[in-house]
Parts: structure tokens; C-alpha cells; sequence
């Protein structure tokens, strides 16, 4: 069935194991892989028979779709499509079309059709979803969007008896949007509203699909969905998300997850894997899921599984780790033929091998032709502005700020009998910042046992420094500072850089806890490639870098009850050290005060922490209020607009009686 030069694997083999621990791996890179070995032991979430598949599907869909964030879905509105155009080719016709998959986000594509003659032909062709990679075109300063350079494939379809849809992308179309938010601009808030670009890119799809249903020419009952590099990471969504499609062939857009998290870490640290990856390529993995549980949502419909051998950002033994959980979902189903694994040789590239492999894939279950030869015959291209839906941008398009329009700030309305409503509301905020936010935590830590590093007194104050495992693989250090008088508390310092001055009295020890990436276990330069692409890597573990900092400052506050037991102890910090201080208050009571200075008023500030999905639950205010239920709360602010920014939180402590939030201006 197959051409030469490519190998179809048999999944019945033994799929290359995860690497052994290189030597030498950094603290960082350990954690890292340790977490990734947890997820990758149970890759179908101790599932073990097709009884058991069917009755979680809908589960897992559910959680897929909250992962791309669209639980709930949005709503399907009109579509408002409009062909702009058309344009001939040599044997099919292309019509320019735009459509608007919500209100205002306008999606441009190309439909491409058998060129026939009047009255001749079948009434209804099978059909194709082609969504693109990122291959923009551009000329003159002119974007004509991704589907020029991916031309040759819905002209292939179309000159062989298909209907082929092609979709530019959001952010390499004729609008750009954007896809890279934490991968160069330091838009670390898409995280704590748990937004990923290719939830967009997701549902364009499917508002594709609902379009193709409405043409008659096409028959709804056959459609099928391919796309290659980012379009393949695309056509896996669809396949997780919707059941209308019948058949798929994504190229060259998935691996598993140790390859996306470990893959290049040491060598290959600002290249690696995930650095060659934006955005729009990865879910927000909240579940903590593996990439086989993705693909085997396809089950029992035919999936086939493209790669080179030689594609450095989905390294072969990625994709082949990630074949044998899937294959074992298809014998439950007695379809093992339905789910293939094509390799070719060759670079991260679009070869000649993979595209009859992908045609061929379709013509035997769309059409049930396994007869024909098929061949690389492609069309001659047409021009970009042959293939140019729009002239210029349509009015209240939200393209260039999709992540702005979709993600507001949560409210929440404060009610007239406060003092009772306000206990019960608080503890669903921290059951739910806890299931969606911090659910990554350990689940059953170990006691603390600090380790004292070194003692040093000089000038009156004695300084102890302390080592601590905060969890498995992460090792940190806390100073603390006494005058050798019996403190009546502790002063904390969340660190967010190094060295901190520690400068006791006699009735205030202070302390300084560095959480993960600071100080002692700074593990890249603060706004580097390198750190950012580390910071990449966590939502992909379940958190977020930040929300592994509250674990941190929390296991630093119970090494400070066994070390100065039954001493009130108050957390402070300043900008993101501040936020960290807040969340970790909310889960400590031997935390009896806070000392904040310019938190951020929202998860849209320039420097709030990040805590994955938690902006959808709350807002700082909010966590403001719940630490002032329980503890002081003294806000250090720089202007008015900033102090006026925590009405909420004072509002509501005077209608519940709780404890009194203290705003100071700074003076500079």
C-alpha cells in the first residue's frame, strides 16, 4: 500500500523505552523527568479494557476540552459565510471563503472542488479538513495566510474527487493573531486563565466542519482531517474533540510527553523540543495527561500516525513511545488495522512519501479504494493572490487579540447577607484553586526535616542557614536571623532574587525562604531563553513555575514551625514574590500576617504570578479578602489607582467583620 523509501511499522513491537538518567542532569532536569516518569507509568489512566474506555470517554473529552479551553464550548453562532472569490486550477476550482467561527473572529480559507462538467459527476464528493502548519506567505508586507504554501495537498484532493477545506491559521493568516504568548512575550497570564492558542485553532476546526456540512457537495458522512507540523498538532484536537470526522492523517505534530519535557533539556536547552514548539502546539495540562490518551480518542475510526525519522522537534522515539498505549485501545476494538504508524525518511519536511502515504490513507476509507496507484502528481501552484479571500480586515475583527477578548477578569458579586454567604464561598474558592490550580501538589508530603547548612554569628545576629526538600527532586534553602533574645515572631521573606539582608530585633526574627529557580537553586538567568523555555515546560506537568513556588513557601513556613514552634509567623514580599506570599497564606494557618508591597491587582499584571486555570476561579482581590478572613493583611501600594484596585476585598471584610486590610502608600 505503501511507496518505497517508507517503513510501516508494526505496533505489535516493543516501542523504544524512556531513557536512563544522564549523569550530571541538574536539579531542574531531574524534577522534570521525575514528573514526567509518573504521567508516562500510566499513560491511559489505568484503563484497561474497552468496557472501561467507553464508560470514561465522555470524562475524558470533557477534561480535553477543559485542557483547550473550551469546557464550556462556546456557543455556534452564524457563521456569516461569505465567498469573497474564486479562482481555477487545473482540474478543480478554488473559492475564496471567510467565515466567523464566534462573532468577530474571522477565519480565511480556501475551498477546493473538482472542476466537472455541468450535470456530470457524482451530486456529493467526500470531503477533507486540511489545517495548516506555520508556513505563512508573505509578500510586499501582504499576508496571504498559511494555506498558500499548503496548496499542493487540498489540490491534490480536489483533482482526485474531493472537497477540500484548507484553513489559515490564527496567527500566520491574512488576519494575524498571536501564538506566542509565553513563548517570546512573556504573557505568562494565558497560563492562569488556562488559555492555549490551539483551543482557537480547535474550534475554527470544528466551525469548519459545521461549514462543510451545509454544502450540498459534499457528503457529510465522509470527511476526513490531515494537516502536517502545526496542522497536525491541530488535527489531533479535532480527533480528541469531534466525532463527526470519519478518518485522519496527521503529519509530524505530536510525540509524547517525555520527548516535548526531556528531549534537549541539557544540550539543547534553548532548541530543544518545546523551544522549537509555540503555543498553539500543547493543551494546558491541567489533568496531567500523556499524548497517547489524545490520540486514542480517535478509536476505533482510522488513524494514521506520519513522521520522518529525522524530524528533530517529534524525535522518532517520541511518536513511537507514544504508538503502543494507542494500538492497544484499537485490538480492544478488534481494529488494529485502522491505526497505522507511517515513517519515512527524511527532516522535519513535507515529503513526497507522506503525502501519497496520507492520500492513499484517504482514498481507502473515504472511497474504499485500495487499488488505485496512487502518485505525488501535483497540480501547478496558484499565485497568492489568486488564493487572497480579503481585501482588507473586516471591522471588530478580534483576530490580532483573541487571548484579550476571551480572557476577562472574573467578578463576583459580593451579596446583601455577606457575613453568611462569604464562609461557604471562601471554601469553594480553595477547593477549586486546589482541584484546578494546585492539583499538582504532592499529594501525601513527607515531614520536613531541615538540615542546617552553616551557622554564623557576627555583629549580634545569628544567621542559620537551612536546606529543606519541598518535594521530591526539589531541594531549596531558608535563612533565618535572630538576635539570641526569644522573638515573639518571624518575619519571611519570599525571595524572587538574591542575596536577601536579613536584619532581626529583639522581639522580630526574620527569614528568607528562595523558592525553586531563585537564589541557591537559580537554575537559568532571570528573562533568558533558557528560563523562559523551562518555564514552558510546567503547565505541561500540571502547574505552573509560580504555583510550584506557593508549594515552596508553604514547606519553608512548617520548616519554621519545627524550627520556632508556636512563634506567629508573618509572610512578606514585593511584586511577584508578593502574589506567591498571598497564595501560599490561603493553605498555612501558622501564617497570622501578611506584609505585601506592590501586588499585583490582577492576573493581567506585568508581574503576576501565574497559577494555572485560577484566573477563570478568582482574582487577586478575591484572595486578598479570603487571607483577611483569617490573618492581618498590610498592602504597601505605589499610587491611588493600585490602592483603589482592593475595594473589593475592604468592602467586603466591613460587611463580614473579618479581619481589617491595612493599605499604606509607599514612600520613595
Amino acid at each position: 500500500m505503501f511507496p518505497a523509501a517508507v517503513l510501516l511499522l508494526s505496533l505489535a513491537a516493543d516501542p523504544p523505552k524512556l531513557p536512563p538518567t544522564p549523569p550530571g542532569e541538574s536539579m531542574i532536569e531531574a524534577y522534570f523527568r521525575g514528573k514526567v516518569r509518573e504521567i508516562a507509568a500510566d499513560p491511559l489512566k489505568g484503563i484497561t479494557t474497552k468496557a472501561e474506555w467507553e464508560q470514561r470517554r465522555p470524562e475524558l473529552r470533557k477534561q480535553f476540552l477543559g485542557m483547550m479551553g473550551l469546557d464550556p464550548l462556546p456557543e455556534r453562532t452564524k457563521l456569516n459565510a461569505k465567498v469573497t472569490g474564486t479562482a481555477e486550477g487545473e482540474g478543480f476550482v478554488v473559492e475564496k471563503l471567510v467565515f466567523e467561527s464566534r462573532p468577530g473572529l474571522f477565519v480565511t480559507a480556501n475551498v477546493y472542488s473538482p472542476k466537472r462538467a455541468k450535470g456530470g459527476g457524482p451530486d456529493k464528493f467526500p470531503a477533507i479538513l486540511y489545517v495548516c502548519g506555520h508556513g505563512n506567505v508573505v509578500e510586499d508586507k501582504v499576508s496571504y495566510g498559511s494555506k498558500v504554501s499548503y496548496q499542493y495537498h487540498p489540490a491534490w484532493f480536489a483533482a482526485h474527487g474531493y472537497v477540500c477545506i484548507i484553513l489559515d491559521t490564527l496567527q500566520l493568516g491574512e488576519i494575524p493573531g498571536e501564538h506566542h504568548g509565553t513563548y517570546k512575550l512573556n504573557q505568562w497570564w494565558w497560563q492562569s486563565y488556562g488559555y492555549t492558542p490551539g483551543g482557537v485553532e480547535l474550534w475554527n476546526a470544528i466551525r469548519a466542519l459545521d461549514y462543510l456540512e451545509t454544502r450540498p457537495d459534499v457528503d457529510a458522512k465522509k470527511i476526513g482531517v490531515t494537516g502536517r507540523s502545526g496542522g497536525g498538532a491541530t488535527s489531533w484536537w479535532i480527533l480528541a474533540a469531534d466525532d463527526r470526522p470519519v478518518c485522519f492523517a496527521p503529519v509530524a505534530g505530536i510525540a509524547d510527553l517525555y520527548a516535548h519535557v526531556c528531549e534537549g533539556q541539557t544540550d539543547r536547552l534553548r532548541k530543544g523540543v518545546i523551544a522549537g514548539h509555540c503555543d498553539c502546539m500543547f493543551m494546558v495540562n491541567g489533568h496531567r495527561w500523556d499524548f497517547p490518551l489524545v490520540a486514542a480518542l480517535a478509536a476505533p475510526r482510522p488513524l494514521l500516525l506520519g513522521n520522518s525519522d529525522a524530524d528533530d522537534i517529534f524525535p522518532v522515539d517520541g511518536y513511537r513511545r507514544l504508538a503502543k498505549p494507542v494500538a492497544k485501545v484499537y485490538e480492544w476494538y478488534d481494529a488494529a488495522d485502522k491505526f497505522q504508524l507511517l515513517e519515512t525518511k527524511g527532516p522535519h519536511k513535507d515529503t513526497p512519501e507522506l503525502r501519497v502515504g496520507i492520500n492513499k490513507w484517504m482514498n481507502r476509507w473515504l472511497k474504499g479504494d485500495t487499488k488505485t496507484d496512487v502518485e505525488d502528481d501535483l497540480p501547478p501552484k496558484l499565485t497568492p493572490k489568486q488564493l487572497k479571500v480579503l481585501d482588507k480586515t473586516p471591522d471588530g475583527a478580534i483576530n490580532p487579540d483573541m487571548p484579550g477578548v476571551v480572557c476577562k477578569p472574573v467578578t463576583i458579586d459580593i451579596p446583601d447577607n455577606a457575613k453568611k454567604w462569604w464562609p461557604k464561598k471562601r471554601e469553594e474558592l480553595l477547593k477549586e484553586l486546589t482541584k484546578t490550580s494546585f492539583a499538582a501538589w504532592p499529594e501525601k508530603p513527607t515531614e520536613v526535616a531541615p538540615d542546617l547548612v552553616s551557622d554564623v554569628t557576627a555583629g549580634g545576629v545569628r544567621v542559620r542557614t537551612y536546606s529543606f526538600e519541598s518535594e521530591p527532586g526539589i531541594t531549596l534553602q531558608l535563612q533565618l536571623a535572630t538576635t539570641g533574645t526569644s522573638a515573639k515572631g518571624v518575619k519571611v521573606t519570599v525571595a524572587d532574587k538574591a542575596p536577601v539582608v536579613l536584619t532581626p530585633t529583639d522581639d522580630v526574627a526574620v527569614a528568607v525562604v528562595f523558592p525553586r529557580g531563585v537564589g541557591p537553586a537559580r537554575w537559568a538567568e532571570p528573562g533568558s531563553v533558557n528560563e523562559t523555555q523551562i518555564r514552558r515546560r510546567f503547565p505541561l506537568i500540571g502547574q505552573t513555575l509560580e504555583g510550584g513556588r506557593v508549594w515552596d513557601v508553604r514547606r519553608a513556613v512548617r520548616v519554621l514551625t519545627v524550627l520556632a514552634k508556636d512563634t506567629p509567623i508573618e509572610l512578606a514580599g514585593e511584586g511577584t514574590a508578593a502574589g506567591i506570599a498571598l497564595y501560599a497564606s490561603l493553605f498555612e494557618p501558622g501564617v497570622t500576617a501578611l506584609s505585601l508591597t506592590d501586588l499585583p491587582t490582577g492576573f493581567r499584571h506585568p508581574s503576576s504570578p501565574a497559577y494555572l486555570g485560577a484566573a477563570r476561579i478568582l482574582d487577586h482581590p478575591h484572595a486578598v479578602a479570603m487571607a483577611a478572613s483569617e490573618k492581618s493583611v498590610n498592602l504597601t501600594v505605589s499610587n491611588a489607582a493600585d490602592a483603589a484596585a482592593w475595594d473589593w476585598a475592604v468592602r467586603l471584610q466591613k460587611q463580614t467583620g473579618g479581619t481589617a486590610i491595612d493599605i499604606r502608600r509607599q514612600v520613595k
